[in-house]
Order: C-alpha cells, then sequence, then structure tokens
C-alpha cells in the first residue's frame, strides 16, 4: 500500500489543525478570567500533586534519578523537590515528575483513563522557575492549560489504552506538560505551536512498562515533563517545530491513535468548559482500576464484620480493559512479588482492604508484599470480565461487581460504579488533609513536623503568592 493510499483510509479533518486551538488556549490562559471553582480545582491538585512527591521522593528508582540529577549538576535553575538543591529545569522536571507518581496515589480523569497534574505541575514548576519571578496566580493559570490539554486529549480518544498498547498519562502528557511549561515561560501563540510540534518528537509512553511491573511505568511522566521544558526553550529561542502536528499526513492523530480522536470533543467550549473539574483524587496508593474493588471489600467487611479466615472466595467483575489492567497475568496479579505488580492486582488490594480495613503507602512495600494473611486472602479472589459492566464502562475506569461467599454459605453482593474521589464521590476536605500528611512521613528525608500543614496552607492562598519561591521552600 502506497502512503498515499493509507493516509486516505482517514477522512482529512474539515478545520485547521488541533495544535492552533490547544496552542492559543495555552499561551493566552488568564486565572482573572477563570471561574472561582477552576481556580480552586487548579490548587486541588497542585497541592495533590506535591503531596504525592512527599511520598514518591522514597520509592524505588527515585534516588537513582534524583543521584543521576545531581551527578549532572549543571545551571541552577529549577529545584529537586524533597532533596533540595537547584538544577537545570528539565532535569529537575525529569526527577520531579518521577517523583510525583512514583507511589501511583495522583489524580486520575476516570473518563479518559490518564494523570493529569504529575506531567503538569513539575514542567510548570521548572519552567516557572527557569523564568523566574512568578506568582503564584501565573503558575495556576500554567497548571490549568496543562490539565486542561491532557484531559481534553484523552476523553477525545476513542482507542483504549489496552488496545493502543499506549499509557495515556505519557502520550498525551507530553502536551499538557508542554502548555503547562510554555504559559509559564509566557510564549505566545505561535512559540507555543512550534511547542507542540518540537515535543511531537519526543512523545511516547507505553503499557508494556505495567504488564512488565517496570520502575519505568512511574518515570515515564517524568520523561513528558523533561522533554516539555527542553521543547519550550527550544521554541522561545526561535525553532520551528513540526506544524501540523495533530492532523497532518503524519500527525500524532493518525500515527499514534489510529486516528481515533474526536476532535470536536478536544476543542468544543474549551476556555469555556474545563474538563479539569472531572479529575478524581485517589485515597488509595494503586491503580485507580483497583479502587472500585477497593470501596466494595471495605463495604462489604463493614456489612459482616467477618474475618479473612470465613471466606471462600471472592469474585471481582470489571471491564474487559480492567481485566487486562489489574487482573493478567493471573499468576502474577494472584501472587505479587514487586510493588508495582501489587499496585496493579485487584486480588492483592482487595484482600489487604479486607484484612486490614484500609488501604495505605504501607501496603505497597517490600515488608507489606511478605504478609502472608494478604497473600492468603489474595489467592482466593477471582476476577471476571462482567458483561453488564463491560457494555456500559468499556472505556472509562472500570467498575466493580464485588461478591463474597463465605465458607458457611452466605454471599453478599455489592456494585461500585464510582470509586472514593470521583467527583459524584469526592474526596472530604479532611481526607486531603491526612493524605498530605501521610505522604509526608514517607519523604525521603525527615522533614519539619509542620511541612504538611505548611504546603497545604500556601497552596490555598497560591494566587495571592507574589512568587512561587514561598512555595518551593515548603517542600525543598
Amino acid at each position: 500500500m502506497t502512503a498515499t493510499a493509507h493516509h486516505s483510509l482517514e477522512t482529512p479533518p474539515t478545520q485547521p489543525d488541533l495544535v492552533l486551538d490547544l496552542a492559543s488556549f495555552a499561551a493566552n490562559i488568564d486565572t482573572a478570567r477563570l471561574d472561582r471553582s477552576v481556580v480552586e480545582a487548579v490548587k486541588t491538585n497542585i497541592l495533590d500533586t506535591l503531596s504525592c512527591a512527599l511520598a514518591g521522593s522514597s520509592a524505588k528508582a527515585i534516588a537513582e534519578v534524583s543521584g543521576l540529577v545531581q551527578e549532572w549538576a549543571g545551571t541552577p535553575q529549577a529545584d529537586m523537590f524533597v532533596f533540595g538543591g537547584k538544577f537545570p529545569a528539565h532535569h529537575a522536571a525529569l526527577i520531579n515528575g518521577g517523583m510525583s507518581h512514583a507511589r501511583d496515589y495522583d489524580d486520575t480523569h476516570d473518563a479518559a483513563i490518564l494523570h493529569a497534574g504529575v506531567t503538569a505541575v513539575p514542567a510548570a514548576i521548572a519552567a516557572a522557575q527557569l523564568r523566574g519571578g512568578v506568582s503564584g496566580s501565573e503558575l495556576i493559570a500554567a497548571v490549568a492549560a496543562g490539565l486542561e490539554v491532557t484531559c481534553r486529549l484523552g476523553v477525545g480518544v476513542k482507542v483504549d489504552i489496552v488496545e493502543s498498547g499506549f499509557i495515556y498519562t505519557s502520550l498525551l502528557g507530553y502536551f499538557g506538560a508542554t502548555a503547562a511549561a510554555g504559559r509559564a515561560l509566557g510564549l505566545n501563540d505561535e512559540q507555543m505551536r512550534n511547542a507542540f510540534g518540537i515535543v511531537y518528537s519526543s512523545v511516547a509512553g507505553n503499557h508494556q512498562v505495567t504488564r512488565d511491573a517496570s520502575l519505568m511505568k512511574r518515570l515515564q511522566p517524568g520523561l513528558a515533563a523533561q522533554a516539555a521544558v527542553l521543547a519550550v526553550q527550544l521554541a522561545q529561542r526561535g525553532i520551528r517545530g513540526a506544524q501540523e502536528v495533530f492532523d497532518g499526513a503524519d500527525g500524532f492523530i493518525r500515527v499514534y491513535l489510529q486516528g481515533r480522536v474526536d476532535r470536536e470533543v478536544v476543542r468544543k467550549d474549551l476556555g469555556q468548559r474545563f474538563e479539569l473539574l472531572s479529575l478524581s483524587y485517589k485515597p488509595y496508593p494503586c491503580c485507580r482500576d483497583t479502587h472500585s474493588a477497593i470501596d466494595a471489600a471495605l463495604e462489604l467487611r463493614a456489612q459482616t464484620g467477618r474475618p479473612a479466615s470465613d471466606i471462600e472466595t471472592i469474585r471481582v467483575g470489571v471491564t474487559a480493559p480492567g481485566y487486562q489492567m489489574v487482573c493478567v497475568p493471573e499468576a502474577v496479579r494472584l501472587a505479587p512479588r514487586t510493588i508495582v505488580e501489587a499496585q496493579f492486582s485487584i486480588p492483592y488490594t482487595v484482600a489487604a482492604a479486607w484484612i486490614d480495613g484500609r488501604m495505605g503507602i504501607g501496603h505497597f512495600s517490600d515488608e507489606g508484599l511478605q504478609r502472608k494473611d494478604i497473600l492468603a486472602l489474595t489467592a482466593r479472589v477471582r476476577p471476571y470480565v462482567d458483561a453488564d459492566i463491560e457494555r456500559d464502562w468499556s472505556r472509562f475506569v472500570t467498575p466493580a461487581r464485588v461478591v463474597v461467599e463465605f465458607r458457611d454459605g452466605q454471599t453478599v453482593e455489592t456494585r461500585i460504579d464510582y470509586p472514593k474521589g470521583h467527583p459524584r464521590n469526592p474526596m472530604l476536605p479532611a481526607e486531603f488533609t491526612a493524605k498530605t500528611a501521610d505522604c509526608a512521613t514517607f519523604a525521603a528525608r525527615a522533614l519539619p513536623a509542620d511541612t504538611a500543614a505548611r504546603l497545604t496552607e500556601t497552596v490555598g492562598r497560591l494566587e495571592s503568592v507574589a512568587d512561587i519561591a514561598e512555595l518551593m521552600r515548603t517542600i525543598t
């Protein structure tokens, strides 16, 4: 098949390339013109992402990457979270992005099936520090741009993660991080378009890292943030990127996503209606596809009050993509040996939730993985594809139908469609406070006792902070 014939399989878009809409939006977004609900939502995301970075600083792979960044050294432009020290902005973005995602505790968009803050926030902060003297209000605008670009692209994609083979957090996060970094650096429309075109040369992010329990799962967002900070600097210096970034003959939508993106979903009411308001926040530090099952297990545990020793089996029904994400290979999910395997295991997370009545960072540690009581129940969890859930929810973070069969014949069942943290089932302010405090206790180095409180207070008044250096002092 010739290239011309191959390209003709998709009807050409009737509107100019999507990059024009996204670049103009990102370059011109202004906190003063945002609804209060949007400003508060962005602040929530910044707080949650930085909280996750505190805990992520002690996670596996982060010490190695931080050591490498320190070895590289270079021009002191932007802070490394938690560890401290200033480094070239793109290197700071690399370690800070990985750190923010390392515990898998960060936000999700349950319809787009991605994390948005772990690329946008580190990229925006690094670029803002590179520029210098950037206010909290400007940071809010930059992060809003990044979150919105990533989320809109995510809901526009019509091919699921398992079929495409990409993880959309990083794949789409390259563009979201570029929007965030470009706005923080003060790019104009043309420069922003070039930045999108430049970062297109770096776009990546595969799902194989999840299947193989690779620690690159947690580092891919850092690579996206790093590439974005590099791209915006090149654009600022006049480098011309690809111009037809999304809709060109070899644009992103055809090359990466089989042409299966609804462009009107991405561009409709851009700047007027904010998809970032649909972000969920995690009460548990593991794959979002496990959360409905965890909530269901906790509900049935409270309802019955029965110990794990009474349980014959726990059946968990999910979508087909959810099954692929957190239920196979069966031998791995029923007996996880690594932290990543456990984070992506419905059997393990359901068992841990039933036995302890909660789910926390400690469950995803070398010590947690050795607990015989949890592993014994894990082996009795039986996931399956639920036909009803698959029919209605295939492209979303999976709901869960959980059926617990006890040895004496009693059976209890429940179904959770919207897990805790979803906008329809939101985390409470006290739960966010507890999460931030818990994350601070897992930081790689001892932090002041009031770190969580100071971080929360500073983000709470971020729009009035004159220089984000004040924010950085709370986490470095």
